[in-house]
């Protein structure tokens, strides 16, 4: 029997991939929804969260997928209430609250899961087993998008935890934190802002391992979205966002169960075995970039 859902914030990545994975999946039932100005057709919506929680205590799971600012007290909300949490990335503005969060979702008895729908592409696995009994020798991700294209006028994104470059960067970070066969420890970091924003618009990474890393929002025409690892018995590359896995040049057979689809299917198995999954590794990364980085300006940023 499908489980009701509700789902908050209806914007252009809950219209894209998380209502088509709901609708197509037979484990879920989008109950209802929140949101300020969006709505799905079909579908009952509220403007308000506390009045959907009090009159939809039929639905036992929420997924949030409003910016991770406002986040932290709509899942507080949503644990006191009983409910299972799904969490869009990153899981929070800062790794207190989402520490919090976790610690009142066990208390609460519900299930919370910080999602990574990045690292739930097809390939990202497949990539992990690969390399799972390699020595790596060399590792860099090049991850670079235009920040017009994928968040048009959302000046939200250069505000502060908004997160600017590492709002895309952190997908890359949960690709390599969960294939490479070892902790990442960050070393060092020059950090691009615009004159006139509070987040950066480019970062250049360097880890322990000989591991590297290079993000800008700044890129047009082609995305670029790729992982190369070297190791002692060959390369692998992980491309498009992972959903290609290459190794010495040669494609792999991955699957094509899509980022989505994958993660509210891991959604349903943690509520039934009443359990959460909340891996923070690529928000450390992040935080340590702020701490670490070297402050670098360059010309203001319009949209």
């Amino acid at each position: 029997m499908a489980t009701n859902i509700c789902l908050v914030g209806i914007g252009k990545i809950a219209v894209d991939q998380h209502v088509p994975a709901i609708n197509g999946s037979d484990d879920w039932t989008l109950a209802a929804t929140v949101s300020r100005s969006g709505t799905v057709e079909g579908i009952q919506s509220f403007t308000d969260f506390d009045t959907m929680l009090a009159e939809r205590q039929d639905i036992p799971v929420i997924s949030l997928c409003l910016p991770p600012v406002p986040r932290f007290a709509y899942a507080a909300k949503a644990v006191a209430a009983g409910r299972h949490v799904m969490l869009e990335k990153p899981p929070g503005a800062t790794l207190a609250e989402v520490h919090a969060l976790e610690a009142m979702a066990a208390e609460a008895g519900v299930s919370l899961f910080a999602t990574w729908h990045s690292r739930a592409a097809k390939a990202v696995q497949p990539a992990k087993a690969w390399l799972a009994d390699k020595t790596v020798t060399k590792a860099h991700i090049t991850w670079k998008e235009d920040v017009r294209k994928w968040h048009p006028g959302q000046d939200w994104v250069f505000e502060p935890g908004g997160m600017g470059v590492f709002d895309p960067g952190i997908n890359a970070l949960s690709i390599i934190t969960e294939i490479l066969p070892f902790e990442m420890r960050l070393k060092a970091a020059t950090l691009t802002y615009p004159s006139n924003r509070d987040t950066p618009i480019a970062a250049d990474l360097t880890w322990a391992d000989n591991v590297t890393a290079e993000f800008d929002w700044r890129q047009t025409g082609p995305q670029s979205w790729d992982i190369r690892v070297e190791t002692d018995a060959g390369v692998l590359e992980v491309k498009d966002g992972g959903t290609v896995m290459l190794v010495d040049g040669e494609t792999q057979d991955t699957g094509d169960l899509g980022e989505y689809p994958h993660l509210y299917k891991q959604m349903k198995s943690l509520v039934d075995r009443g359990i959460s999954d909340v891996d923070l590794r690529p928000m450390v990364q992040v935080s340590d970039a702020f701490t670490l980085g070297k402050r670098v300006v360059t010309d203001p940023f319009e949209f």
